[in-house]
């Protein structure tokens, strides 16, 4: 293997990464940002809403996306399984 082909390899597994983990994070990235204006507006100081608040909204995101995040995982995977012989 070159050091070009593991450069390569190595750059599509982190791209894909991104795009698969990157749903999900945005997701409760906003849901913590509005319930943390939320908080600040109206002076509640509790933790425990924007940790279950996260939670709910990871658990929706994963439920709706996690067919599509699986998809790119298993078509990342076979593109490697696919091209093994030929970065050796």
């Amino acid at each position: 293997m070159t050091v070009e082909a593991f450069l390569d390899v190595m750059r599509d597994g982190i791209t894909m990464f991104l795009v698969v983990v990157s749903p999900v994070l945005l997701a409760s990235l906003v849901v913590g940002l509005m319930i943390s204006i939320f908080q600040t507006v109206t002076q509640i100081n509790e933790q425990t809403i924007t940790f279950v608040s996260k939670i709910f909204v990871v658990f929706i995101t994963l439920l709706f996306l996690g067919g599509w995040m699986l998809q790119k995982l298993v078509d990342y995977f076979y593109s490697i399984l696919s091209s093994y012989f030929n970065m050796i």
